[in-house]
């Protein structure tokens, strides 16, 4: 029997601020850090997560599923995920993460779990757990740690945001249900192969029957259409341009500094095992 301490990293900048924040105020825990690997992330991801790696000084293991996406599209009869339907947390996140674990757990071993749940997200609950001999730990939440705090962590480090800051609000698969729409177009502006696999699922997906697109309201076919786009764009920059006109003057943040997406579209009701 042993106690070990693990922390999941998505890919995001919350699980990575934790883990930064962890090895510096607590050098003297054996922190494990975990990657649970869908198959179907962007490259940059996989490029922060080297980053961060070379910060931290310990390797963050890589959890894959034993059967992929397209395994569990099948056994879903070609229906994609969706809000009401998130097969794709449970199969491809949860199952490696208590697949690893479970065996050290059910054999005595006492395993603490640190979540990247901030202090400014009481709408949000973490992973609960289904084993007696594994708890979670909240450190943000503890601490009294918000967004802000987060940013600092991760500048202050030298590891800084992932480069996908840029275009899109949080981690996970590309093809992820949760983003807004403007986020679709710059996935195809950016990373068209990716944007075409998403859209070859989605056909074959709704030729099978599936009632669900990966955007609500619209396939890829119709959202990529020029005046669609066009369309999205007009939106989005309206979107932006309330949003500058709302915020408070802070000497700190230019005109030119990105606005979070968060910011422009509110807090949406994510997967905490994919986009923290």
């Amino acid at each position: 029997m042993r106690e070990r301490h693990v922390l999941g990293i998505s890919g995001g900048r919350d699980s990575a601020a934790l883990a930064v924040h962890m090895s510096q105020a607590h050098p003297e825990l054996e922190m494990e850090y975990f990657f649970t690997d869908t198959g179907k992330e962007l490259p940059e991801v996989y490029e922060f997560l080297g980053k961060l790696e070379g910060f931290l000084g310990r390797p963050i293991a890589y959890l894959n599923p034993e059967r992929g996406f397209d395994f569990w599209l099948e056994e879903y009869n070609t229906f994609l995920p969706s809000p009401k339907t998130r097969w794709c947390t449970r199969q491809l996140k949860i199952r490696p993460f208590e697949k690893w674990l479970w065996p050290a757990l059910d054999a005595g071993d006492k395993v603490v779990s640190y979540v990247a749940i901030r202090s400014d997200e009481d709408y949000r609950e973490g992973y609960s757990s289904t084993h007696p001999n594994l708890s979670v730990r909240l450190p943000f939440r503890e601490e009294g740690i918000d967004k802000a705090a987060v940013n600092e962590i991760l500048e202050s480090a030298g590891v800084g945001l992932p480069k996908y800051y840029s275009w899109r609000s949080r981690s996970g698969c590309y093809f992820c249900f949760y983003q807004q729409k403007i986020e679709w177009v710059r996935l195809r502006e950016r990373h068209k192969d990716r944007f075409d696999l998403a859209k070859a699922y989605e056909k074959n997906a709704l030729e099978h029957g599936s009632p669900f697109t990966w955007s609500a309201g619209e396939s890829l076919e119709e959202l990529e259409r020029p005046e669609r786009i066009a369309a999205i764009e007009r939106d989005h920059q309206k979107r932006v341009e309330r949003q500058r006109a709302r915020m408070v003057p802070n000497p700190l943040r230019t005109d030119n500094d990105m606005i979070d997406l968060d910011e422009i579209y509110g807090q949406a009701k994510v997967c905490i095992s994919c986009h923290k």
